[in-house]
Formats: structure tokens, C-alpha cells, sequence
């Protein structure tokens, strides 16, 4: 199992020439409400020489595919052949209220976006009469399909797709090349493969990207790393409305079923702090890496008998000075390099208890 590690705006440039120096294999950035995933991943580009760039993911209702399929072309391009394109269909809440966009049968949608996304970077002419999308629409113009200027060709670009539902992670098994997960337990990724792998069927051959992206913070205290994270989760749990929310549908998952009300009423009255303090611990703890090396490389050791190939190390917003958040990025490593030694040395059975030190 290898690392990435997921950035947004703070620090973004330094955090990722630490994690190139540091072995990191890839670095995610996501859209959101403070950044574009494509521009931050095209300053990363312009800054950095080896290490891979992916999108944790780019939302399918803000840009139609085509548009995708000329930002990946030309990423790829620029940095020479390290791009791979992650895409996910966002969620209600952010699909219609800020993109203004339907959020109506998205697995459908999904499968003929990421279709005509191939097509396009194949270098293909794009005709593409489906339920969701048309192209080109109507007999204006004489109908005339088009094709892109600048595909990758041979340089096939790997797409990956973000995914919580079942239906979603089987879909990315059969079509893509890696899944993208965030709040995901050990548990929930060995759920996730055994999803994609009942969609890769026949495709069971070719190497497949378990991806599952986890909030970090390493300290001595396993109750401080969790409220250094308690805004992160807080920010992500209380957008839009609870009963839609898909990381408010995790939590419940998980058994919390009182506290996204409770978030999303504290948030309502502009209290964040409250909202972040309404997060639990536990859950934290379930979905996140935190306490001292030692104990983060266990929880590596559950994430990769689970079935992770590479795990995402997330140094949130919280860790605001730039300095401190590259510690988190070398202790995150360190804990790697325990994981790693452990793994040389241990049983070659891969399904034996790992303790989970305090």
C-alpha cells in the first residue's frame, strides 16, 4: 500500500513538493465550496516532477463532459503524462443548489458521462444519443459531431470514480480504472472491493486503484488529533440538508443517528463551534488517522488487509500554519515506514488481528 495525499488551497504548493520529496505517490485536490480541483492540480503541475495529480473528484454536475475532457487532455499533456482524472456525481444538495443542476438518476448519468469522457480522450468523434446525454443536439449546424484536438491517444488517461453506494462502487468496478473513497472505515473498504468486484467481471484481470482518503493528524493525544479534525467533519456534515447529506447517511450508517440533526441545527444558528463539538468522537476515530505513529500504522495495516492500494493522507484546513501541516505529512510517512517494516516482518498471513494501540 502506498500514500497520496489530498490538499486544498492553504499550503497547497508546499505540501506538495513535501509529499513528492517525501515518496507520496499521487496528490488529490477536490472541488468545493473554497477551490477548483483543476486549477490547484494545474499549479501542483507546473511545481512539481514526478508525482501523480488526481482530481478527489471532480463534481459531474459543474462541467459537461466535454469540458472535463479537454482540462484531463490538456493535464495530461502539461504534466506529461501524470493526470489521471477522478469524477463523482456530488450530491444532492451541491448538485442543485450550487451548480444548479438536477441531481436525478446519477448512475445513469454517470455512465454516459464517463463514456463519452473516453471517447473524447480516445480521439474519437463524439455521437452519443443516451438517456441523459445527446450530442450533438438537434439538426442545427448540419449535425456535425466533434472531435478532440488534443487527445492523449495511446496515453490512456485512468479515470477513477468517488463512490459511497453500492450501486456506485459495483458501477466503478465495471467502468473505471480506480474508486475514490472518503469517511470509509477498514471495514467499509473491504465492503467497497467486494462491490467493485462483483462490477469488474470479466475486467478482473487488469489492476484496479482502492483509493480510501483519511483525515490525519498525528499527536500524542488521541482526543486533541480528533478535535483538530472536529471542523473538517463538521464542514462536510452539516452542507445542505441532513436527511440528503451523503456523509450525514455514513454517520448514520455507522449507528449515530441523532448527531447530523444536532450538527445541522448548530450550523443553522451560525454556530460552528457547537456544530463541531456535535461530531463524535468515535466516528472520528472509525474514519479518520489519529494518536501517535504507532498507532496510525495499525490502523494502516486494517485499511490495507481491507484491500487499499494506496490510502490518501488528508491534512485538513484546521492545521492552518504551512510548517506544521508538512509535520503531519512527514509523521503521517513515518507511521507508513512503521506500517512497512511490520508488514516485512509479520506472517504472510494477511488476515491476522493487528492491535490497535492506545
Amino acid at each position: 500500500m502506498e500514500l497520496a495525499v489530498n490538499i486544498g488551497l492553504d499550503g497547497a504548493l508546499p505540501l506538495a513538493r513535501a509529499a513528492e520529496e517525501l515518496g507520496y505517490r499521487t496528490v488529490l485536490a477536490s472541488d468545493n465550496f473554497r477551490s477548483d480541483a483543476l486549477t490547484v492540480l494545474s499549479c501542483v503541475a507546473a511545481h512539481t516532477r514526478r508525482i501523480g495529480l488526481l482530481p478527489g473528484v471532480l463534481q459531474l454536475p459543474a462541467r459537461s463532459p466535454a469540458a472535463t475532457a479537454t482540462a484531463a487532455a490538456s493535464l495530461h499533456a502539461l504534466s506529461h503524462g501524470r493526470f489521471s482524472l477522478g469524477l463523482g456525481v456530488s450530491n444532492p444538495d451541491v448538485s442543485e443548489g450550487w451548480h444548479g443542476v438536477a441531481f436525478e438518476h446519477p448512475l445513469g448519468r454517470l455512465r454516459e458521462y464517463v463514456t463519452i469522457v473516453r471517447r473524447a480522450l480516445a480521439g474519437e468523434e463524439v455521437r452519443f444519443d443516451g438517456e441523459h446525454f445527446r450530442l450533438p443536439v438537434g439538426n442545427r449546424h448540419g449535425n456535425t459531431p466533434l472531435r478532440l484536438g488534443m487527445a492523449p491517444g495511446d496515453a490512456r488517461v485512468p479515470v477513477y470514480l468517488g463512490a459511497s453506494s453500492p450501486g456506485t462502487r459495483r458501477l466503478a468496478g465495471e467502468i473505471a480504472d480506480g474508486w475514490i473513497g472518503a469517511f470509509t472505515t477498514p471495514e467499509d473498504v473491504a465492503d467497497a472491493v467486494a462491490q467493485i468486484d462483483r462490477g469488474r467481471a470479466g475486467g478482473a484481470e487488469l489492476p484496479f486503484d482502492v483509493l480510501p482518503c483519511a483525515a490525519t493528524c498525528i499527536d500524542d493525544s488521541v482526543e486533541r488529533a480528533a478535535n483538530t479534525l472536529r471542523a473538517h467533519y463538521a464542514g462536510l456534515l452539516g452542507v445542505g440538508d441532513a436527511a440528503t447529506n451523503f456523509f450525514c447517511r455514513l454517520l448514520r450508517r455507522y449507528g449515530f443517528h441523532d448527531a447530523p440533526e444536532e450538527i445541522h441545527a448548530r450550523t443553522r444558528a451560525g454556530d460552528r463551534a457547537a456544530a463541531a463539538a456535535a461530531v463524535p468522537l468515535d466516528f472520528i476515530d472509525m474514519t479518520a488517522l489519529i494518536g501517535p505513529p504507532r498507532r496510525v500504522a495499525a490502523r494502516m495495516h486494517r485499511y490495507a488487509d481491507a484491500g487499499a492500494t494506496c490510502l490518501g493522507i488528508m491534512i485538513t484546513a484546521a492545521q492552518v500554519e504551512t510548517p506544521e501541516k508538512i509535520r503531519q505529512l512527514s509523521e503521517a510517512k513515518r507511521a507508513h515506514a512503521l506500517f512497512l517494516a511490520e508488514r516485512a516482518t509479520a506472517s504472510p498471513r494477511s488476515d491476522r488481528p493487528v492491535p490497535d494501540p492506545a
